[in-house]
């Protein structure tokens, strides 16, 4: 499985602009075959901040999840409306656990 964590510091002028488009590209990425979860949230600490956790089955899932229509048009988007630069790191997992 792979794990992604993106984080967008957004403009908190255009920050419902910028969580409507996650949300939707959220929606959309749910439905692409080996995506196992898409979400996207605020920080509790800081409500410009806005965090997308995505999990793959695997790195074909991931390649085809950054070629998608709606991934590419979010990119184009969300630019816009950021404060700052996003990070995006990617975490290789072999195995997962529910612990509570």
């Amino acid at each position: 499985m792979i794990v992604m964590h993106a984080t967008l510091p957004v403009d908190p002028d255009d920050r419902e602009a910028a969580l409507d488009l996650a949300r939707d590209l959220a929606e959309a990425s749910r439905e692409e075959p080996g995506v196992v979860d898409y979400r996207v949230a605020t920080d509790a600490d800081d409500p410009d901040t806005v965090r997308i956790f995505e999990q793959y089955e695997d790195g074909d899932a991931v390649e085809a999840h950054m070629n998608s229509d709606h991934f590419q048009s979010f990119q184009g988007e969300i630019a816009a409306h950021l404060a700052g630069e996003p990070t995006l790191y990617r975490f290789d997992v072999e195995s997962k656990t529910q612990v509570m």
